[in-house]
């Protein structure tokens, strides 16, 4: 990323009045790739006419198209899944899912999936925009003797409506762990892990980056794609949605039941809590334990 760009805020004079246009083309373009990821396989079809040949399902070819792009749909079910590695396991978190590029640092997890195709599939499942974290400065004002004894001159209200329950899946020794992933997550200040909740679907933003040049999906540039702590810029994909989580210095990995760094996992968005998984999902997990247990039979 170039260090002369920078990323508008959505709350900047000028650019609030342009959110709901932003919004409205980031609707649009995933209604594109979700019409476009079906056609190119629909396209590839015989006609129904042809000897031995049927129609292709477009759900079918949804999920065959997000398929190849490492996304995993069920849309009988209401959840999408997709590969991601253990990143950070000891220190500050401020993101729980984020690419290559983005906040590596500070995230739990860390996934190859381009987030703008992963906004698709979350479209797919029914996905509204929600309302991200709010910040209003408190009329009338505190005190001096209020602000002196901790009070707050601004009221922060945290994100609400529509979103997804969150979990990790892996295989360890053979056995398949999930876990909502709010367990894998402490806050220091409490010293509990994280409520459960639902986390709120954002959808990111677009934004001129340069001016004069096509606005660009701001989660696409920027590379993260979930937070925990709150953000008023809007740029994710979803947001944690806790009072909580206005503080930044609290979250930190549950170590105790995360495997190692770069472990393989699949992260599944679901519209309603689950106990359960499809079986292929399940069936397709990596154990890299079982590779180094053969490693270790064959030296013996």
């Amino acid at each position: 990323m170039e260090a002369s760009a920078r990323i508008p805020s959505a709350s900047e004079p000028g650019l609030r009045r342009s959110v709901h246009r932003s919004m409205q083309r980031t609707a649009l373009l995933s209604i594109t790739l979700l019409v476009g990821l079906a056609g190119v396989l629909l396209s590839m079809v015989a006609s129904p006419a042809a000897a031995g040949q049927e129609e292709l399902d477009p759900q079918a070819a949804l999920k065959d198209a997000l398929g190849k792009a490492g996304i995993e749909i069920d849309l009988a079910r209401g959840m999408c899944s997709i590969p991601a590695r253990v990143l950070v396991r000891e220190e500050l978190l401020e993101f729980l899912l984020v690419g290559p590029h983005g906040s590596a640092h500070e995230s739990l997890f860390v996934t190859e999936v381009r987030p703008s195709l992963l906004n698709t599939a979350l479209l797919a499942l029914g996905a509204e925009r929600g309302v991200n974290a709010r910040w209003e400065t408190k009329d009338p004002a505190p005190t001096e003797e209020e602000r002196k004894q901790g009070l707050s001159p601004v009221e922060v209200t945290p994100p609400e409506g529509d979103g997804f329950f969150l979990y990790a899946l892996w295989k360890e020794d053979g056995e398949v762990y999930f876990h909502r992933v709010e367990d894998l997550l402490r806050n220091l200040k409490t010293g509990r892990t994280m409520r459960r909740h639902r986390w709120v679907y954002l959808g990111s933003r677009f934004a001129e980056i340069e001016k004069g040049e096509p606005e660009q999906f701001i989660a696409d540039r920027e590379q993260n794609l979930i937070n925990i702590a709150f953000f008023s810029e809007g740029n994710t994909l979803i947001t944690a949605a806790l009072e909580d989580c206005l503080e930044q210095t609290i979250w930190i990995a549950n170590s105790w039941l995360l495997p190692e760094r770069t472990w393989p996992i699949q992260f599944v968005f679901t519209r309603e809590p689950v106990s359960s998984f499809p079986d292929e999902w399940l069936s397709a997990l990596s154990d890299p334990s079982e590779a180094s247990s053969a490693g270790e039979s064959t030296e013996e």
